[in-house]
C-alpha cells in the first residue's frame, strides 16, 4: 500500500493561512481556526499542504485499510471553506437545516464564507463531529 499523502507537517499553520490571497477567506480561515482549537483543546498542525487538522484518530476504510486522520479539519480551497466532518450522530441534518448557506458531501461541508452560515451551529456541528470522532484519539 502506497504512502498517504496527507498526513501531518512541520509547516506554519499561521503562515499557510497568512499566505492566501483573498482576504475575506483568510480571515474567515483564522475565525475557523480559533473555533476549533477551542473546541478540540488541540494544538493545530498542518497535514499536508492544505488542511489544518486538530488531534489524530485512526481510521478504518471499508477495504480494511488503516490511516491517521485529524480529529477535527478544515482547508480553505479556492471555491470554499472546507471542513472535514463526522457524519456519524443523530443531530446533523437537523442542524444543516439551519446553518445557512452551504453544501455537503459524505465527509465534508463546504462554505463559501462564514457570513453564510450561523456560527453557533457551526460550531455545534463542530463539536459534534468531535465528539464522534474522538473516540479513539490523541491531541
Amino acid at each position: 500500500m502506497t504512502e498517504p499523502k496527507t498526513k501531518p507537517t512541520s509547516e506554519s499553520v499561521e503562515k499557510f493561512l497568512n499566505s492566501i490571497p483573498d482576504k475575506q477567506k483568510r480571515e474567515d480561515s483564522f475565525t475557523i481556526l480559533e473555533m476549533m482549537k477551542k473546541v478540540t483543546k488541540c494544538k493545530p498542525r498542518m497535514w499536508g499542504t492544505s488542511i489544518i487538522g486538530f488531534g489524530t484518530y485512526r481510521y478504518k476504510y471499508a477495504n480494511g485499510a488503516e490511516a491517521d486522520w485529524p480529529l477535527a479539519a478544515f482547508s480553505p480551497r479556492k471555491q470554499s471553506l472546507t471542513l472535514y466532518v463526522s457524519r456519524n450522530f443523530d443531530d446533523y441534518d437537523h442542524l444543516l437545516k439551519n446553518l445557512g448557506k452551504h453544501s455537503a458531501s459524505k465527509a465534508c461541508l463546504y462554505i463559501k464564507r462564514l457570513s453564510d452560515v450561523d456560527l453557533p451551529t457551526l460550531k455545534k456541528l463542530i463539536e459534534l463531529s468531535y465528539k464522534e470522532s474522538k473516540k479513539s484519539y490523541t491531541c
